[in-house]
């Protein structure tokens, strides 16, 4: 039987007085550390032959420079085939919500880290078909060319030019942050020496599933830690390239910048304008422990808590969310819903949207500033063993405890920040969807011309549920946008957009049936059942055919209709009223870049459809009547032609979308 922290048996530890060496498991020993525990020690750490440290729960090793992190054979040479200190996953079954071995180092230095850790893995696979994986890989010097052997999939290293799909799908990619653009590992036995990095490993027809271990319950990758980083990291430049009109130049691989190029926070310049698509840095979690990211922009009272003060931040967006395949003309389309996404309040830094920012061990990210200013991130000062984030008020140290502190850095001169999540749920109330409606007293109401100071990101348009962008002046739809965009978060002023209306629309009845509200004020959610806020006003909402409703701390309401208006403050009656307007539609055309090309993806409501493209000429090169509205449209154009098209699409009902397509 396992005691809580050891097991008993084999075991042997000894401790060195010159603290090189100050933890010591020899030949046959097991030390075994379990779930929720935490093991320090204040030296290095050592392991002989097949001593086994079995870290369930979390290690800290924090010594100086000239002590050592080992993994030794029984005549004392470096032992790098792993299986001594093993960062076990506690619930390999359920994956996705398993607790798991955390370890962290301090004060040692690269050199002195020679030990091999054993990380066992499983994620959400990203894609369906020929898709990449995104990756972080916290392993010094590893050979690229073992994960071939650890994740059972041969990596290549060819990768074809002069063609908008030049990247083929048995590559190992790395992100270039100044370039925007992924380089290929050309020589498979290059080893990593930038834990930052954010990395992508090609899956050519579902032959790399990093959910399905190809035996066992998990992968194992092996390596040696990353020690602390030196000096935070430099974040100025990245995109520092001229994407060309909507994105039609090409990197230096022949790719056009708009096949793989997103940006769902820069809403003001959607048209490869101004600062869209640049900014944006895309990294891996270094350590394996727990990032804690939602503070990086935040000051509370004066105090900055994490080490970070990145004063420009816009957002941050990670997990990749659920993963959807449509079958589109006969070719598989795959691309995901649902990724996490927090923005930060420019005036304080607080965080609004998914504000559980956690990235785990092995996890990738992506951060967009709001200009070129430049910042640094200290990764040393974010990790973190606890599965929470810090709450307000809490001082960063690795294992703080997450416990409240009111409303943090609250001010009466510019009062605080108040969201209303709306949570979608299926039949059995799993979440599937979520977006949100955000308010303060400097937030902007309705379209906004620059990213100065919003903390509105786009949603995707397979999203199920969103809010469209209000009119100023007198709530519901601004037209001027609703073939545009719609948001997952949105934001009004609470002053002047107080009791007006922001639309929600639920685009799957069949899927969402219920709706869950969560509260937050300054990121910290209010009290169970609770609907007013610190000023004494709360969100309401209104179903099409309904009355105004209070909406309170974790109720859950049955989905009536497919739109409804959210307030902040009640409406007088004539606001309550409002005048019937025409839903959006959600038919849009996207790129695909799983199929290099366009495609049409229909409104959920319709049946049939008529598409129309013409080139700019006029002439008409593709004619389609009553299209099957159930699976995507292929929009078949020439790939080596560079031209742009008007795509006209007319449902059964007569409802009309026009958009166009630059190549």
């Amino acid at each position: 039987m396992r005691k809580s922290l050891f097991a008993i048996g084999l075991l042997a530890i000894s401790y060195s007085v010159q603290a090189q060496i100050l933890c010591h498991v020899d030949t046959g020993a097991n030390m075994y550390v379990s779930e929720g525990t935490l093991v320090y020690s204040g030296g290095g750490v050592q392991t002989r032959d097949n001593g086994l440290v079995e870290l369930h729960g979390n290690m800290m090793v924090v010594g100086a420079t000239t002590d050592a992190f080992k993994t030794i054979t029984t005549a004392g040479a470096d032992k790098t085939d792993g299986g001594n200190i093993v960062l076990k996953m506690n619930d390999a079954a359920n994956f996705a919500t398993s607790t798991y071995g955390q370890l962290y180092i301090q004060g040692l230095s690269q050199a002195g880290i020679t030990g091999i850790v054993t990380k066992e893995y499983r994620t959400n696979r990203q894609g369906n078909g020929n898709y990449f994986q995104q990756i972080a890989l916290p392993f010094f010097g590893k050979a690229v060319s073992s994960l071939s052997t650890e994740l059972g999939k041969t990596f290549g290293t060819t990768r074809s030019v002069n063609n908008a799909n030049s990247v083929n799908n048995d590559l190992i990619l790395k992100w270039n942050n100044t370039s925007a653009v992924s380089d290929h590992f050309a020589n498979l036995s290059t080893t990593t020496n930038d834990g930052s990095g954010y990395y992508m490993l090609g899956s050519r027809n579902n032959n790399l599933n990093l959910d399905t271990p190809v035996s066992g319950s998990v992968f194992t990758l092996n390596g040696r830690p990353y020690a602390e980083f030196a000096a935070p990291v430099n974040l100025q430049n990245a995109g520092n390239v001229n994407f060309g009109p909507n994105g039609t130049f090409k990197n230096s691989y022949q790719e056009y910048y708009n096949t793989y190029i997103q940006d769902q926070f820069d809403l003001p310049n959607g048209s490869w304008t101004g600062t869209y698509g640049k900014n944006i840095y895309q990294f891996g979690n270094p350590f394996l422990t727990n990032l804690d990211l939602s503070k990086i922009g935040y000051i509370e009272n004066g105090t900055i808590t994490d080490g970070n003060n990145i004063t420009n931040v816009m957002g941050i967006e990670y997990t990749s969310g659920t993963v959807v395949t449509q079958n589109s003309g006969g070719s598989s389309a795959t691309y995901t819903t649902g990724a996490q996404i927090q923005t930060f309040d420019a005036a304080t830094g607080i965080p609004v949207g998914d504000t559980g920012l956690l990235i785990k061990p092995m996890q990738p990210f992506i951060i967009k500033l709001r200009d070129n200013t430049a910042q640094t991130l200290n990764f040393n000062t974010l990790r973190r063993f606890k599965d929470v984030v810090r709450a307000n008020g809490v001082d960063y140290n690795v294992n703080a405890a997450k416990m409240s502190h009111g409303n943090g850095n609250k001010s009466t001169d510019r009062g605080t920040i108040k969201q209303l999540a709306v949570i979608g749920l299926d039949a059995n109330k799993n979440e599937i969807a979520r977006t949100y409606y955000v308010v303060s007293s400097t937030a902007t109401s309705g379209h906004q011309t620059s990213i100065a100071s919003t903390v509105q990101a786009a949603a995707t348009p397979m999203n199920l549920i969103g809010t469209f962008e209000e009119d100023a002046i007198n709530g519901g739809y601004d037209n001027n946008y609703t073939g545009k965009y719609w948001l997952y978060i949105n934001e009004a002023n609470e002053n002047n957009f107080q009791g007006k209306n922001v639309m929600l629309v639920n685009y799957d009845q069949t899927k969402i049936k219920y709706y869950k509200f969560e509260i937050k004020e300054n990121a910290e959610l209010i009290p169970t059942g609770t609907h007013p806020l610190s000023a004494g006003i709360g969100f309401y909402y209104k179903p099409e055919n309904g009355s105004v409703q209070q909406a309170k701390q974790g109720d859950i309401i049955p989905v009536t209709n497919e739109e409804y208006n959210l307030y902040y403050g009640e409406p007088n009656g004539t606001l309550a009223v409002g005048k019937k307007e025409a839903k959006p539609s959600r038919t849009a055309v996207v790129y695909n870049p799983a199929i290099t090309n366009y495609i049409v993806r229909f409104d959920p409501n319709w049946k049939k459809a008529d598409i129309e493209v013409y080139d700019m000429s006029g002439k008409l090169v593709i004619s389609k009547k009553a299209v099957d509205t159930s699976r995507d449209f292929v929009i078949e154009l020439d790939g080596s032609v560079k031209n742009s098209y008007v795509v006209k699409i007319v449902s059964d009902k007569g409802e009309t979308v026009n958009t166009k397509i630059l190549k």
